[in-house]
C-alpha cells in the first residue's frame, strides 16, 4: 500500500531515534550519518532479498560447482532484483549472535556477500571503518536489534520503493541541515532544483513526444537533481497521455554523496539506473569523464564554484597542454580555441562539459539548466577561459536565458546565484536573443533559517519566473525581464599604445633592440622628447597612424616607420561589439577617434592585441537607483538635529 507523508515522517523519526539511542555517546551528532545511512540501506536491501535468499544461495553453489566466474547476471536473476547477497547471514541471523567479536566477523561476512554494486555503496560509505568503534562499544548488536524493531517495517510490504526513496531522501536532508557547513557542497535545496527542472522542461513540454530520454548531471552530489528532473518530466507528460521513459546518468567525486545517490536509486527499485552513475575520488568529472563521447537529452548541474580545480588541471596535462575536446574546441576559425579557465574556479568548465554532450541529431536537441554564482557572468578578461566560454556559448546561440535567484537560497552561502538555461534548438523568436530575468524578489521567507538559507522559491514564486520566461519579449514588466541581442554582451578589448619618448634621441634614426633596451634603462622619459623609431617599413607601406604606422623623413626621404611603445603608458579600452561605426570604417575606429585621440594625439591601436570578450552585468541592466530625498525631508532632519543638540547643551549647562 502506498505510504502517505505521515507514514514517511513516522519512519524517519524512528530511524532518527535510533541514532540518538545508540550513537549519542559514540559519535558527535554530525557524524551519525556515517552509520545510520548505510544501515538504513542494508536493512531495506535485507528485507527486499528475504523471499529469494535461498534461491540465491542455491544458484551461488551451482555456479561455483560449475566453475563459472562471471556470476553477476545469473545471481541477479535468482534474486529477481538488480542486487543480491550470497552470504549465510541475514539481519535476523545476526541478531542472535551474542559475542561482540563473533558478531563483527559475521557482519563482515554478511557485507562481503553483497553484489558488486552494493559493495560499491558500502565501500564509499566506509562502513567497514566504523565497525571497530561499534564493536568496542558493543553497539553493533544494538543497531541491528533497533533496525529489526516491529514498528520499523522497511520491507516492501511495509513501504513501497517510492516511499522508501522518500524516507531516505528525508534522512539525507535532515543530516545535511544538521551539517550546514557541508550541505551546500553536495545538496542543492529542493526548491532550487524544482525551479531548474521547470525551466528546463516547461518551455518545450508540449513538444516532447513519447519516447526514451537520457538525463545527466556531471556534479550530481546525492543525485537529487536527477530524480526531481525525472519526476518533473513524468508529471508534465503523463496528463497528455504520453509514454515517457528515462535513463539517469551521473558522476560524483565525493565518495559518501556518491554512495547516497547510488543507494537512493537502488532503494527506489531503480537498480539499472544505479548502474549508470559513477563516482568516488578517482572519478572527477573534469579530469576523468566517465561518459566521454555520449550525448544526453536533458542535463542539469550545480557545480562547485569558487573551488580550485588545479589537481584536475595537472592531470589533464597543465593549463597550456590540455587537449581534451570538451575544453579545446574550434570556434570562429580557431581550431585551438581554449575554454580552460583559471585554476582557482572551475565552475564554467562543468558547463562546457555539459555542452559537449548536447544531442546534435534530434529534433529537440538538448536542454541544460546549470546554477552558478555571479563570477561566472563577468570574471575573466577577453581571451581568457571564462570569457571565451561566454563568447562560445552566446555566439553559437545556445544561451536562452539567465535567471537571477533570490539571495540566501543555499545552505552554506548567501551570495547571488544564477540559473543558466541553454539549448541547441532555440525557437524562432529567440534566435540571436538572450533573456535576463531578475527573480531576486520572488521568494518566500522560511519560518526558520537553515544555515544561510532564509528564503525559498515557492511554487507560486516559480510560476512568476516561468511566466516571464514563456512571455519572452512580451513580458509586461521590464523591471524583471529584459531581452537582448547576444552581441550586446560582447566587446573588443583594444590595446592603446603611446611612443617611447627619450630626451636626446635622434627623431630620424632607427634604433636597434639593444639600443632601445639601454635607452629604457638609462634614458630620461619626457612627453616633449622625440619618439624612438624601432622599425622602418618597406617603401610600399602606407601610413596608418591609428595602427601605429607613421610617415617621417629619414635621410631626406619620406618613410613609414613604427615607434617603440612605452609600456608604462600602455592602456586598454573596451569597445562594445555594437558600437556604431558612423562615418568610420568600424565601431573601433569610431570609438578611438571620439574617446581616445582627442586626449592623446600620439596614440595608436595595436591591432595584434585586440581580443573579443563577453560579460553579462545583471547589476547594470537591472539597476534601480534609490530615490533621492526631498529638500523638505532633509530640512526636517536638520531641524530635528538642531533641537536635539540644543537640548543636550542645555542639559550639560544645567548640570554644570
Amino acid at each position: 500500500m502506498p505510504q502517505n507523508s505521515l507514514d514517511h515522517g513516522r519512519i524517519v523519526s524512528l530511524i532518527w531515534g535510533i541514532a540518538d539511542d545508540v550513537l549519542r555517546d559514540l559519535y558527535v551528532r554530525g557524524k551519525y550519518r556515517d552509520v545510520i545511512l548505510p544501515f538504513t540501506v542494508l536493512r531495506r536491501l535485507d528485507s527486499v532479498l528475504a523471499p529469494t535468499r535461498e534461491a540465491v544461495r542455491s544458484m551461488k553453489k551451482t555456479l561455483d560447482d560449475a566453475g563459472i566466474a562471471d556470476q553477476d547476471a545469473p545471481l541477479r536473476d535468482a534474486a529477481n532484483q538488480d542486487f543480491y547477497n550470497t552470504s549465510d547471514f541475514s539481519f535476523q541471523d545476526l541478531r542472535h549472535t551474542s559475542n561482540a567479536t563473533r558478531l563483527r566477523q559475521n557482519f563482515e561476512a554478511y557485507l562481503d556477500g553483497f553484489s558488486p554494486n552494493v559493495q560499491e555503496i558500502i565501500d564509499n560509505f566506509e562502513l567497514r571503518n566504523q565497525l571497530p568503534r561499534l564493536t568496542k562499544a558493543d553497539a553493533l548488536g544494538a543497531l541491528i536489534e533497533k533496525f529489526l524493531a516491529p514498528d520499523l517495517d522497511l520491507s516492501p510490504a511495509g513501504i513501497d520503493n517510492h516511499g522508501m526513496g522518500t524516507v531516505f531522501e528525508e534522512l539525507v536532508r535532515r543530516f545535511n541541515e544538521d551539517n550546514n557547513e557541508e550541505a551546500g557542497e553536495h545538496w542543492t535545496p529542493r526548491d532550487a532544483v524544482r525551479l531548474m527542472t521547470r525551466l528546463m522542461f516547461e518551455p518545450i513540454a508540449e513538444a516532447i513526444p513519447s519516447g526514451t530520454y537520457r538525463l545527466y548531471d556531471g556534479a550530481m552530489g546525492t543525485g537529487g537533481m536527477l530524480t526531481v528532473a525525472e519526476e518533473t518530466l513524468h508529471q508534465l507528460t503523463e496528463p497528455s497521455g504520453k509514454k515517457v521513459s528515462t535513463h539517469l546518468y551521473g558522476q560524483e567525486i565525493n565518495a559518501e554523496t556518491y554512495a547516497i545517490a547510488k543507494a537512493d536509486l537502488i532503494l527506489k527499485g531503480d537498480g539499472r539506473a544505479a548502474d549508470n552513475i559513477v563516482g568516488g575520488p578517482e572519478y572527477s568529472t573534469l579530469s576523468n569523464d566517465a561518459f566521454a563521447g555520449q550525448e544526453f537529452d536533458f542535463m542539469l548541474s550545480n557545480p562547485p564554484y569558487g573551488k580550485s580545480w588545479k589537481t584536475d588541471q595537472d592531470r589533464l596535462g597543465g593549463a597550456k597542454k590540455i587537449i581534451d575536446p570538451r575544453f579545446v574546441v574550434t570556434h570562429d576559425g580557431d581550431s585551438e580555441y581554449s575554454l580552460v579557465t583559471r585554476s582557482s574556479d572551475g565552475q564554467l568548465m562543468f558547463l562546457a562539459n555539459l555542452i559537449s554532450k548536447m544531442k546534435q541529431g534530434t529534433e529537440l536537441g538538448s536542454r541544460i539548466a546549470s546554477v552558478h554564482n555571479g563570477s561566472s557572468l563577468f570574471t575573466g578578461d577577453a581571451g581568457q577561459g571564462e570569457s571565451n566560454i561566454r563568447r562560445w556559448v552566446i555566439e553559437n546561440d545556445w544561451l536562452e536565458a539567465i535567471v537571477a535567484l533570490p539571495l540566501k537560497m543555499f545552505y552554506n552561502t548567501g551570495i547571488a546565484t544564477y540559473v543558466w538555461v541553454l539549448t541547441n534548438r532555440k525557437e524562432q523568436r529567440r534566435k540571436g536573443k538572450v533573456q535576463l530575468i531578475d527573480a531576486t524578489g520572488w521568494s518566500t521567507p522560511l519560518r526558520k533559517n537553515l544555515g544561510e538559507k532564509s528564503v525559498e522559491v515557492s511554487p507560486s514564486d516559480a510560476d512568476q519566473v516561468l511566466e516571464a520566461l514563456k512571455a519572452f519579449d512580451q513580458y509586461a514588466n521590464p523591471d524583471y525581464s529584459k531581452v537582448f541581442d547576444g552581441a550586446d554582451f560582447g566587446y573588443h578589448k583594444i590595446t592603446i599604445e603611446r611612443p617611447l619618448r627619450i630626451v636626446g634621441v635622434d627623431p630620424q634614426r632607427v634604433y636597434t633592440a639593444k639600443e632601445i633596451k639601454q635607452l629604457k634603462e638609462e634614458g630620461v622619459r619626457d612627453e616633449t622628447a622625440p619618439a624612438v623609431i624601432k622599425k622602418v617599413l618597406p617603401h610600399a607601406a602606407t601610413a596608418d597612424p591609428m595602427h601605429g604606422r607613421y610617415e617621417v623623413r629619414i635621410d631626406g626621404r619620406a618613410r613609414v616607420v613604427e615607434y617603440e611603445p612605452d609600456t608604462e603608458l600602455r592602456d586598454t579600452e573596451q569597445v562594445p561589439l555594437t558600437e556604431p561605426a558612423g562615418e568610420h570604417a568600424d565601431g573601433i575606429e569610431a570609438f578611438f577617434r571620439r574617446e581616445v585621440l582627442p586626449y592623446a594625439t600620439d596614440t595608436w591601436i595595436d591591432a595584434s592585441k585586440t581580443k573579443i570578450g563577453y560579460e553579462i552585468s545583471f547589476t547594470r541592466h537591472f539597476y534601480k537607483p534609490a530615490p533621492m530625498r526631498t529638500l523638505e525631508e532633509i530640512q526636517a532632519d536638520i531641524r530635528a538635529l538642531e533641537v536635539e543638540t540644543d537640548d543636550l547643551i542645555a542639559e550639560i549647562a544645567g548640570e554644570d
